[in-house]
């Protein structure tokens, strides 16, 4: 990521919301009408049906295809991290982390082989982390709207299908006050272990988020703002991604609770904003399964998961996969000559 330039702007963003597009009725319409038809009695495939419904309805084609799957990941890192301890790992991580990635070594790496995705790693300034926003905003307009924009670019032409993931020591404590802003309740209602923080550690984790929110209060007057406020360059880009996604009729895949936290910004921003999302798996972090409360969102995958990296996503993307393949490949009653109800 580039030094941010003063041209860019929050409400350059906020004004993308106004042009996003619904879900495709035809596709949908001629999805219902295959599903009806294929060798199976009607709702045999359960939520591979419904997924492959929804894969029609946001690309807007009927059947569907999952051909070139990517999954992105954002890696950066947090002023609070350095300043506070709020995570069992030091900042350096980060950097070691996507060098990890950069030589296959990482689990998402063996995880987009299986898959045949391809994966791209997104490093954001790593040795300029955000400002510590237990003393005030983590970015200013132009950071974090350069951040959005950046995160836009992973969804280029020919993508069909994109696994959102990201990478930063301190990012779950950023996702924890997001997500205070953004609904209440106590900080230590958000706040979870994280990378495997305890006791004291865990303590000062909670009054980090709660000093966060606190420190910024007056000036979170809308969600993009408490992004800009609480949150992290790969929030941002994350954010940015699901943007360009809907622009761009591609259909999410997110993954556990930093990443649902991020996309939560645009569903507190305009209702439905995340229509064309799924949530690849209900992360180990405690507060993700309030969150997916709050967003009316059901995982695709339990799998007590918490690696972050797009791991459960792209875990995900194979029932992605297999739901379009069904859809697709299944022949129907006529096509087989079986007889039908």
């Amino acid at each position: 990521m580039s030094d941010p330039q003063p041209q860019a702007s929050l409400q350059e963003i906020r004004d993308l919301l106004k042009v996003f597009p619904g879900p495709d009725e035809a596709s949908i319409q001629a999805a219902r009408e295959r599903e009806g038809q294929l060798t199976k009695p009607p709702g045999a495939l359960g939520r591979l049906e419904e997924v492959a419904e929804w894969l029609a309805a946001w690309q807007g084609k009927a059947p569907p295809r999952v051909d070139r799957p990517r999954v992105a990941v954002f890696a950066a890192n947090h002023g609070v991290a350095t300043a506070k301890p709020v995570s069992a790992f030091p900042v350096d991580v980060t950097q070691q982390m996507v060098a990890n990635f950069q030589h296959g070594g990482a689990a998402v790496n063996q995880l987009c082989l299986v898959h045949d995705a391809e994966l791209r790693v997104y490093e954001m300034a790593l040795e300029h982390p955000t400002k510590d926003f237990t003393e005030g905003p983590a970015m200013t307009d132009s950071e974090c709207a350069t951040a959005l924009a950046y995160g836009m670019m992973a969804v280029e032409e020919g993508v069909n299908v994109i696994c959102l993931g990201e990478m930063g020591i301190g990012n779950t404590t950023a996702a924890a006050a997001v997500c205070h802003a953004l609904y209440g309740g106590e900080a230590a209602d958000w706040v979870g272990p994280g990378t495997g923080v305890e006791g004291d550690a865990l303590s000062a984790k909670v009054a980090a988020v709660q000093q966060a929110v606190e420190t910024n209060k007056a000036a979170m007057t809308d969600p993009f703002e408490v992004l800009r406020c609480v949150g992290g360059y790969e929030l941002a880009a994350i954010v940015g991604a699901v943007i360009a996604a809907r622009v761009g009729r591609v259909p999410v895949i997110l993954d556990g609770y930093t990443c649902t936290a991020a996309a939560a910004i645009l569903e507190a921003m305009l209702p439905g904003a995340l229509d064309h999302c799924v949530v690849g798996h209900l992360s180990a972090e405690p507060a993700h399964a309030a969150l997916l409360g709050k967003l009316g969102k059901e995982p695709l995958l339990n799998l007590n998961m918490r690696l972050g990296e797009g791991s459960g996503a792209a875990v995900a993307l194979g029932l992605v996969k297999s739901a379009a393949a069904c859809h697709a490949g299944m022949a129907t009653f006529a096509e087989a000559g079986v007889s039908g109800a």
